[in-house]
């Protein structure tokens, strides 16, 4: 008889695995192949797709062009609206027509914020609105609004019809839409901007393009979802009411799927925010150019100002579209008619209408006067110069501390990682939680950040990620077990991270920059506070998820109410706390390529150069190889969670 194995074949295959990748690791000088990818065997992908767009540029920009000129147009219009003014003819014969009114503007979107959630929205969409005026902001604001107001329209037409035709066909969401959307939504938005600036120049249609492409995947996902959803019955009645496929999609199936729809314009929205502000970069200009401006003077109030503009923005942006998604339909009055019916909107008019017309007139009604506005840059210069006289030796203190303790021996174990070592363990991990697919989908993937070359800058955005992703863990779950087990926490808790939640990622960044200066340091704390956010909330969720029968079985069968958290609750919370898990990595991700502005030196750093340099495909293969990791972490934690959601049945 064969004597048994002490331990079982995973467990022998992991022993291995590691004590082959720990011999690559400790021998790297003896096999410098398998721990750097050869110079002279690196695959120039980045030469390939910078030839390719320059081909492009050379044969096709009669066409770029005329999407440029054609987009221009809406553009324009919207600038000229709340930004700019009009204007018409050229030279001295030009008649610019006036902006509309800033107090026309403020009272319209207080009766959009009454329309849609009562007079308490109102005031909040009102004062928001107010707070950017009198703190000087108006006309950056302007500019970045009337940026999303051209793009979301743009992001919800097409996510609707590309949403539409893949819920259709599920051959084609399978095999075509999820994978793009997935590559879509974890390629650094830097990335994005690349292409854009080559194809279509340094204007705001390329800022506005690269935010359309950015924005789009989300309501693409909650029109597939939305639709899904519909009652079967639903579905049958409009077919046995005679509709004909058309009438039953567009009379039955949206009307009813329009609470989840509007949730994906939600998000459109948010992310077009956020991708506005990031587009400043290639000519959008508004509040993000300013925020950019002050970081690189590192002029810490203006900066402040701008921020806390772009979070006001934010905030009314995210209320009144949600309260848009709560909101019911509500009944035609009989014989109210067209005013009756469209009574807020005529309301919104006319105060625009009024205003705008007594502003020629009276000019503090167009442009608030800069006598009335405040400035709060000299009290945040100010009280960034007492904290740093006051406590600078402590704050220099844990910053040195960090780097040489826990950053920077991370880094260097990082970057001298094998390639063919985190191939080898990544494929394991893939095979025994995914099966073969997954296996070779972490392989490819991994291989080929190594094989581009970028394989210690790749390492590099690992550490930062991964730390990021660890503090974030170990604050927010803990904190999200405490708002599952006590209401009041967790009324306490819901405010700060549904602000958190709503903050644009440039915000997070220059609060840090002003204290603990530029490096890893601030990337990280900014990274944790940007990623805290899906930690505390998916934990929370699936805590307060689990069957209440189960947890009174467990104290019926004499558990106490400690064993019945960890034999129990936690177990059964497991599949949502590590889905929590899968966003804040992605969300590290996103917020680390964007720290590259303060210095790191990572993936985000190669896609900044190239940005810099106008070399597409540098940036491309940079943001590809984000993408690559972002991939892997995802289909890895997705494969635990099945298992762990398989096992408990």
């Amino acid at each position: 008889m064969p004597a048994r194995l002490p331990l079982g074949p995973w467990p022998l295959a992991w022993i291995a695995a590691l004590a082959l990748t720990l011999g690559l690791y400790l021998g790297r000088d003896t096999l410098a192949w398998a721990n750097l990818w050869p110079d002279d065997h690196v695959v120039p992908f980045a030469p390939w797709l910078t030839a390719l767009m320059a081909w492009i540029k050379a044969n096709l920009s009669w066409l770029t062009r005329g999407i440029t000129a054609v987009l221009d147009v809406p553009l324009q219009v919207a600038f000229g609206l709340i930004a700019k003014g009009a204007r018409i003819g050229t030279g001295a014969d030009a008649v610019v027509l006036p902006t509309l009114s800033w107090v026309g503007i403020v009272a319209a979107a207080a009766v959009a914020g009454h329309a849609a959630g009562g007079w308490r929205l109102a005031a909040l969409v009102g004062g928001c609105l107010l707070y950017i005026a009198l703190f000087g902001q108006w006309q950056s604001a302007m500019l970045t609004l009337a940026l999303i107001l051209v793009a979301v329209p743009l992001c919800v037409l097409a996510g609707l019809v590309v949403g539409i035709r893949a819920w259709r066909s599920p051959a084609l969401e399978r095999l075509v839409v999820t994978p793009t959307l997935d590559l879509m939504q974890t390629i650094p938005t830097f990335a994005y901007l690349l292409p854009m600036l080559i194809l279509f120049g340094n204007s705001p249609v390329s800022a506005m393009l690269a935010t359309a492409i950015f924005a789009t995947p989300p309501m693409v996902r909650a029109t597939i979802v939305a639709l899904r959803r519909v009652p079967a019955e639903l579905r049958d009645f409009g077919v046995m009411a005679g509709c004909t496929p058309r009438q039953q999609l567009w009379r039955v199936l949206i009307p009813t799927a329009r609470p989840m729809l509007m949730l994906g314009v939600n998000q459109v929205i948010m992310l077009a925010l956020n991708m506005v502000i990031i587009s400043s970069m290639i000519g959008a200009g508004g509040l993000g150019y300013d925020v950019l401006l002050a970081l690189r003077a590192l002029k810490i109030g203006q900066g402040m100002e701008a921020g806390l503009a772009i979070v006001v923005l934010a905030i009314a942006l995210d209320r009144l579209s949600q309260a848009f998604a709560r909101r019911r339909p509500v009944a035609a009055r009989p014989g109210a008619g067209l005013l009756g019916h469209h009574a807020h909107l005529a309301l919104a008019l006319a105060a625009l209408a009024v205003t705008t017309l007594a502003s020629l007139a009276f000019p503090a009604l167009a442009k608030l006067p800069a006598s009335l506005t405040v400035s709060t840059a000299p009290l945040w210069k100010a009280g960034v110069d007492w904290i740093t006289q006051h406590f600078f030796d402590t704050i220099e203190l844990f910053r040195v501390a960090l780097l040489a303790h826990v950053l920077n021996p991370a880094r260097a174990f990082c970057e001298n990682f094998p390639w063919a070592g985190a191939v080898l363990l990544l494929g394991l991990a893939g095979y025994r939680l995914g099966g073969l697919r997954l296996a070779l989908l972490a392989t490819v993937l991994t291989t080929f950040c190594a094989a581009t070359g970028l394989w210690q800058k790749t390492m590099a955005t690992v550490y930062l990620c991964g730390l990021s992703t660890v503090v974030a863990a170990l604050i927010g779950i803990p904190i999200g077990i405490l708002c599952a087990r006590s209401d009041r926490i967790d009324r306490l808790v819901a405010p700060v991270i549904d602000t958190l939640q709503t903050l644009p990622s440039f915000c997070f960044i220059i609060p840090v920059v002003m204290l603990f200066r530029v490096g890893d340091v601030t990337a990280l704390i900014a990274t944790v506070a940007f990623a805290v956010v899906p930690a505390v909330r998916y934990t929370n969720h699936g805590l307060r998820q689990v069957p209440p029968a189960l947890t009174e079985a467990a104290t019926m069968s004499g558990c106490t109410p400690a064993q019945t958290f960890w034999r129990v609750k936690l177990p059964m919370a497991l599949p949502e706390i590590m889905l929590g898990l899968n966003q804040t990595i992605l969300l590290s991700l996103s917020m680390i390529i964007i720290c590259a502005m303060i210095g790191t030196r990572d993936l985000g750093q190669e896609v900044f150069i190239a940005l810099a340099k106008a070399d597409a495909g540098r940036g491309l293969v940079a943001g590809l190889a984000i993408a690559c990791i972002g991939i892997v972490a995802d289909r890895l934690i997705g494969g635990a969670g099945a298992r762990a959601r398989a096992r408990l049945g």
